[in-house]
């Protein structure tokens, strides 16, 4: 049998062998460290037997399909430990996550700090005890019955929504048996650095007409010290919560009567049009033009765009003169009819029209969270009408523009290609043309790229961008989506050299995404301590006594006459006390003045970012933050 690897190279093997014996023999390390394997593209576990030819990979800890079979199997361990100390208590589901893995169970009441230390000690016992772990399956009737006879009444109702023939697979591990697709590891003993780290509620299916059930979170590393960065990073995460920093910094609140709605705080305010001023100027740069389309349209508008059959369950709705309207989830109709409105000559192309559009989204309650989910929000769209033969340049002028956003702000990224998902519209000639101008796009530019096999838009595949903050968190934020559909439905044209009719082609992009959840990631990414540039307050002045007040108030006079958002703190505190609220409120210039600075004409400046302490001349002090502002902090 010929087993090709994932370099390349074919291997013979002349009798079935199980992917953990391959692993031996391409190396006795791999076969250490190995967790999973993945068949002609399936995810299979180590014992499965490979009796023909394949193309075969060995998934490691490194591999994220690796990870997942690697952490599914600690949340079994979790699940045996649970039943272990609380038999009564019923088993729901428990899969893998991105880091790490939770299981769901019915239990009367919450599990408490106290309870999580026990069943960590547990699990660990369960590890030491290097259980086997074995996958067996069984007919429907059969496991039916093992479920009841184990009184699991999850695990019944998830058999009986199988389809009719499926193959109903279990693992078992000493005296634990869980309903389960897999893969899993051998065995339990390498799963030995896991941490249990909270505790929350969750609705079977998450359907809150359900019963709520309680969910362990957890986490498992194949060594300690990974374990311990991971959890040093948690930590630093809770501190850097946007939730916690909005609070703390005045920057935006969110309230009772207004679920997912999020309030703006002046310093919020200043933030967020930074932003928006600084998008202004690189779309007026790539000649882009604004516009602006209303915040409702009628219901016959959605139906022509699609919208009401794919996406009709997240709008909101009202009636007005007997007329449905919407409340719009997403701009482009409304960009489509602008273009609409006038004629239009391929000379005119690409038309590149920008929005900076509110639109409103119904999520559902549990999956609302700070800036990073809401209801209402505000897109940085942009929709280009273009010629098919412009469409490459068009891509990679927006993909420029990305990545020139993002590298200003210090993140790093990756990019998905998103291909044609299930529920989509339009030909498969016309998907086909808009992937590959997309894949053309990126190839052109050797951007690296991984396929994301049906996640694209309903209408056309799509380009997303993945950005990475300070602690290594991923975050999806950027898109450009290659649409052939809605220019067909909205019969939209342009006369071409021939000077006939014909249909242009439309990208959507965002480059924030949501301004709303890009001002959330930037406040954990920086921790508060924005670039001089996006700081709400970029200088404070600190009198040192009463007798100094004359002399600060013309100083703060002088920096908001040459553009400075400044204040002056002349509250009668202690001056040590007043830098080390300009300190917490991570404001980068602190500019202390007091008796020898007034005669002086000078001032002390405090740098949050350098720690440094520099007397200088107030017109310097002026030209050093002017110079840091229109940097950008790059010391251009």
């Amino acid at each position: 049998m010929n087993i090709t690897l994932k370099n390349g190279e074919i291997m013979q093997i002349d009798a079935p062998m199980s992917v953990y014996e391959i692993a031996g023999k391409i190396s006795a390390g791999l076969q250490r460290v190995a967790c999973a394997g993945k068949v002609n593209g399936e995810m299979v576990d180590l014992r499965h037997m490979v009796d023909k030819d394949c193309s075969l990979e060995i998934c490691t800890f490194e591999d994220e399909e690796g990870r997942h079979a690697f952490r599914h199997s600690a949340s079994h361990v979790l699940a045996q430990a649970v039943k272990r100390l609380y038999p009564e208590v019923k088993l729901a589901i428990g899969p893998a996550i991105a880091d790490g893995f939770y299981y769901d169970f019915d239990r009367d009441t919450p599990f408490t700090a106290e309870e999580l230390e026990k069943l960590e000690a547990e699990m660990k016992k369960i590890v030491k005890e290097d259980l086997a772990i074995s996958r067996f399956t069984l007919p429907r009737d059969e496991a039916i019955a093992l479920m009841q006879k184990r009184e699991e009444p999850y695990k019944v109702e998830l058999i009986e929504a199988l389809p009719e023939g499926e193959e109903i697979s279990f693992y078992e591990q000493g005296d634990f048996v869980d309903l389960c697709a897999g893969p899993h590891l051998m065995s339990t003993k390498p799963l030995k650095a896991i941490k249990l780290t909270s505790v929350a509620g969750a609705y079977w299916h998450g359907d809150e007409k359900n019963k709520m059930l309680t969910r362990i979170y957890g986490t498992a590393f194949t060594k300690n010290a990974d374990l311990e960065e991971y959890l040093a990073r948690i930590e630093e995460a809770k501190k850097r919560d946007h939730r916690k920093l909005g609070r703390e910094l005045g920057l935006f609140m969110m309230t009772e009567e207004g679920p997912g709605f999020p309030f703006f705080l002046p310093k919020g305010m200043v933030l967020k049009n930074t932003l928006i001023d600084y998008w202004r100027q690189i779309h007026t740069r790539e000649n882009y033009v604004e516009i602006s389309t209303p915040m409702m349209l009628n219901r016959q508008l959605w139906e022509t765009s699609g919208h009401w059959d794919h996406y009709k369950d997240n709008m909101y709705t009202t009636i007005i003169d007997d007329t449905t309207f919407c409340v719009k989830p997403m701009n482009c109709p409304g960009g489509v009819l602008v273009y609409k409105s006038t004629p239009h000559s391929y000379r005119d192309l690409p038309v590149r029209m920008g929005e900076l559009g509110v639109v409103h989204r119904h999520e559902k309650s549990g999956a609302l969270h700070g800036l990073m989910r809401v209801r209402c929000f505000t897109q940085d769209d942009a929709h280009i009408f273009m010629t098919p033969e412009q469409i490459t340049d068009e891509i990679k002028g927006v993909v420029r523009l990305i990545d020139e956003v993002y590298s200003l702000f210090g993140f790093k990224y990756h990019v998905e290609l998103s291909t044609r998902p299930e529920d989509s519209m339009g030909s498969d000639e016309d998907w086909e043309l808009a992937t590959n101008g997309l894949r053309k796009a990126l190839e052109e530019m050797n951007l690296p790229y991984v396929v994301n096999e049906g996640d694209g838009a309903f209408y056309g595949p799509k380009i997303d961008f993945h950005l990475e903050d300070s602690l290594g968190r991923t975050w999806q934020c950027g898109t450009i989506q290659l649409d052939f559909q809605l220019p067909q439905r909205f019969d939209i044209s342009y006369v071409g050299a021939d000077n006939e009719k014909h249909r242009p082609i439309m990208i959507h992009r965002v480059v924030f995404g949501s301004i709303e959840r890009f001002i959330g990631i930037l406040i954990e990414h920086f921790a508060g301590r924005f670039p001089t540039w996006l700081a709400p307050v970029q200088a404070k002045v600190l009198p040192i006594s009463d007798k100094n007040i004359a002399y600060a108030k013309e100083l703060t006079q002088a920096l908001k006459d040459a553009g400075i958002r400044c204040e002056l703190d002349e509250r009668a505190e202690k001056i040590g006390y007043k830098i080390r609220e300009a300190q917490l409120e991570k404001v980068p210039y602190m500019l202390v003045v007091g008796a020898q600075e007034e005669e002086n004409r000078t001032v002390s400046v405090r740098s949050r970012d350098t720690g440094e302490n520099a007397s200088m001349g107030i017109a310097d002090v002026i030209a050093a933050i002017q110079k840091d502002i229109a940097t950008k902090g790059k010391g251009e």
